[in-house]
């Protein structure tokens, strides 16, 4: 019985909390990284030196690699915020060889994890590897041609020593650099399912050589060894095509916030004004605690069972908002991103059913406003521009730039690159369903028995669609009278939220 009044207390509270209760909403649906593969270790100057062996052979290690850059789709991430903080993203470098032929041990991998439901697009890349070997293509050069030239950005020399030393000396062939296992160019990932194995993304460049690789008639003992190559830095543009299973629309202090502490755990700031949501919240429903068996059986599009979904919580929309009044066309985005859309209407707040058709007047206008976008984005003609014919010379060739310099002839491609807008499924042909909260109140049931009526002529057929537009969502509607302050009938809106996701 205690346990039962202090469970009580807890969903009261919860409910109807105070100010300390509130967390902060850190949210962010879209950022740009900067990825930098590690550089290779540089290779070894080294000689055996032994008792009664005047001048020992070389036996300078190579380096070692750089270290790479995988990325892992996982389940329990809702947003991008830490990875936005961070910006850039360095792999390990490679350490340098060591005597007695030791190889240098390879610098440490990097795993970025990001939630389900994430699209990764290139925006620019810097590869100097493939710079140098473009440029030789240019140039009409070809392996084993260069010899006789210092170049410090390849070389390195015995300690003590000054290039004047070497001016005479006739060095050996620069070897083709080592190519690894480098993703191709333009990286465009779609990651709506989690991973089990991690993806490549950026890998490490290939070390330097030691100098035991450069011994011949001519120079048994060499005292030159090569440096590691440089690494790869690719800026990517991460963006959440899925924000939540469950989205809430609806406007201002309608009761979202509220409702979503009433089905999760969730402490998002609620009161008695509107726009106290200026970010989105997410919340997680718990269908199976693993406590017996579960409340209700749900299984995902890749048969695996669910045991929970996600619930986001999208700030309130006013009257024009698809021309980016209040806050806008940043937050109608949300909404592309929820699989089910659940409208909550308070009904003490005028008519329920205008209040509906002004909300898909809002989602029907900004879903006309993205098919212009496309529209306009497939006549325009874009041009396949590949630099010097390698598409791995650089991937932003219509912002990129040639310059001819001392070295040759170098690429510099764009830092930044503005990026199409992910276009998603439209809204209107989402499943979706209508929360009637603040049922509790008196003089409301009229209200709400008008709701049920327009629900039901539209799935009769007798309404059109709210939204006006074709090919919209057919299935069947529903209105769950609700009192989120209360707890009461919120039970129901999982159970049917199941059966839309299972559909």
């Amino acid at each position: 019985m205690l346990a039962g009044l202090a469970d009580q207390a807890f969903h009261s509270s919860h409910l109807d909390p105070t100010p300390d209760d509130y967390s902060r909403t850190i949210f962010t649906d879209k950022c740009q990284l900067t990825l930098a593969a590690g550089s290779g270790g540089h290779g070894c100057i080294s000689f055996l030196r032994e008792k009664y062996i005047a001048e020992g052979p070389a036996n300078g290690g190579d380096g070692g690699s750089g270290g790479n850059i995988y990325i892992q789709a996982i389940r329990g991430e809702t947003s991008l915020h830490k990875l936005a903080r961070r910006g850039i993203i360095k792999a390990a470098r490679g350490k340098n060889g060591q005597g007695k032929g030791k190889g240098g041990q390879r610098g440490e991998d990097v795993l970025v994890q990001v939630p389900v439901g994430t699209v990764i697009r290139e925006v620019s890349r810097r590869d100097p590897v493939a710079e140098e070997e473009e440029e030789a293509r240019i140039s009409g050069i070809s392996d084993g041609e260069v010899r006789g030239q210092w170049r410090r950005d390849k070389w390195i020399l015995y300690p003590s020593s000054v290039p004047s030393d070497y001016a005479m000396t006739d060095f050996p062939n620069l070897q083709r650099s080592r190519r690894s296992s480098q993703p191709s160019a333009p990286i465009h990932l779609d990651l709506s399912q989690p991973m089990e194995t991690p993806m490549l993304l950026a890998a490490g460049a290939a070390g330097g050589l030691g100098n035991p690789h450069f011994v011949s008639k001519t120079y048994p003992r060499p005292k030159f060894a090569t440096r590691g190559d440089p690494g790869i830095t690719i800026t990517v543009e991460l963006e959440l095509k899925l924000l939540a299973d469950v989205g809430f629309v609806g406007l201002p202090n309608a009761g979202k916030s509220t409702l979503l502490r009433a089905m999760s755990r969730s402490r998002a700031r609620v009161g008695s004004w509107a726009f106290t949501t200026l970010q989105p919240n997410i919340g997680t429903v718990v269908l199976d605690n693993h406590r017996g068996r579960p409340q209700l059986l749900a299984s995902r599009a890749t048969g695996e069972s669910r045991t929970s979904f996600s619930v986001a919580d999208i700030p309130g929309l006013i009257t024009d908002a698809h021309k980016d009044r209040g806050l806008g066309l940043g937050f109608l985005r949300h909404v592309e991103r929820a699989q089910v859309l659940a409208f909550v209407i308070d009904l003490g707040a005028g008519d329920a059913v205008e209040a509906l058709k002004n909300l898909w007047h809002e989602l029907a206008a900004f879903e006309r406003l993205r098919e212009r976008q496309t529209n306009a984005q497939t006549e325009t003609r874009m041009i396949d521009w590949k630099a010097f014919g390698s598409p791995t010379a650089s991937v932003i060739a219509a912002d990129a730039a040639v310059a001819k310099n001392g070295a040759g002839i170098m690429i510099n491609p764009s830092a930044s690159q503005q990026l199409p807008e992910l276009f998603l499924k439209p809204i209107s042909t989402k499943p979706w369903f209508v929360v009637a909260t603040k049922a509790d109140l008196e003089g409301t049931q009229a209200n709400f028995a008008h709701l049920q009526k327009y629900l039901q002529a539209i799935m009769s057929r007798e309404e059109a669609h709210p939204s006006g537009l074709q090919n919209s969502w057919q299935g069947r509607l529903a209105a769950i009278p609700i009192s989120a302050i209360r707890g009461e009938g919120v039970d129901r809106i999982p159970e049917w939220t199941v059966n839309l996701l299972n559909d």
